[in-house]
């Protein structure tokens, strides 16, 4: 099933869900502005590394082959910034332990990273790398640019392995992420490309999978078989 799946799109072919199906050609992007299933955006970009105290440059290329987090935030020596870099970085070591790469990103040089670090107290025993881009090329590439005010919104993109985005989160500046929803997302689409089951709503760690790499037919408008709704909802 089309949502089950995070194989690539590529533009010169048909993609089919059991609703609808939608032909993307080449120069008309008929899927809005989502990643989703895409190839990520190739980047390179200064950057702030907060674990070392030195500058240094993130380049996509640095990340293959590895899940990678590419988390835009709006600007340096704001309000709800800092709480959410603070609250990543509270899990890094949780993130470390997955293979997961991180790299936060506003339109902010690197000069102001390494102030920002250093002066707000949330940012104390910062592990993550800021990367820095000041003319807003990637954050157009991601689709997070807002024009008019020189700023990214709250995006974060989930990037597999393979390069290709499995999953993305956008919102306006003034409300935060949940970085604790976001590493059970982490964990879930870690455990659907190990195993090729699929996840119900919810799912963590112990709990019941979806077995459609075997039982896709018998499933079928039978998922109730498999799992309750008081298994999804606890």
């Amino acid at each position: 099933m089309a949502c089950d799946t995070a194989k690539p799109i590529d533009e010169a072919e048909n993609v089919s869900t059991q609703n609808e199906e939608m032909t993307i050609s080449k120069g008309e992007n008929k899927m809005s502005s989502s990643l989703v299933l895409r190839k990520a955006p190739k980047f390179s970009m200064d950057a702030y590394d907060s674990k070392t105290g030195h500058y240094t440059t993130v380049a996509s290329e640095n990340y293959e082959g590895k899940w990678l987090v590419v988390c835009f935030y709006p600007a340096d020596f704001t309000f709800v910034c800092p709480t959410e870099i603070a609250a990543m970085n509270a899990k890094y070591d949780e993130f470390t332990e997955l293979g997961v790469e991180i790299v936060a990103v506003s339109t902010d040089t690197k000069f102001s990273h390494k102030r920002f670090v250093e002066t707000e107290p949330l940012l104390e025993g910062l592990k993550l790398t800021l990367g820095a881009d000041p003319t807003g090329k990637v954050s157009r590439d991601f689709g997070v640019m807002i024009e008019e005010q020189g700023v990214a919104l709250r995006g974060r993109f989930l990037i597999n392995p393979e390069g290709t985005v499995v999953a993305q989160e956008v919102q306006a500046p003034m409300v935060g992420r949940n970085v604790h929803e976001f590493l059970r997302q982490v964990r879930a689409w870690q455990h659907a490309t190990a195993t090729g089951e699929v996840c119900p709503a919810g799912w963590r760690p112990g709990k019941r999978t979806l077995p459609v790499n075997t039982d896709s037919e018998k499933m079928t408008g039978r998922v109730g078989d498999y799992i309750t709704v008081e298994e999804i909802m606890n």
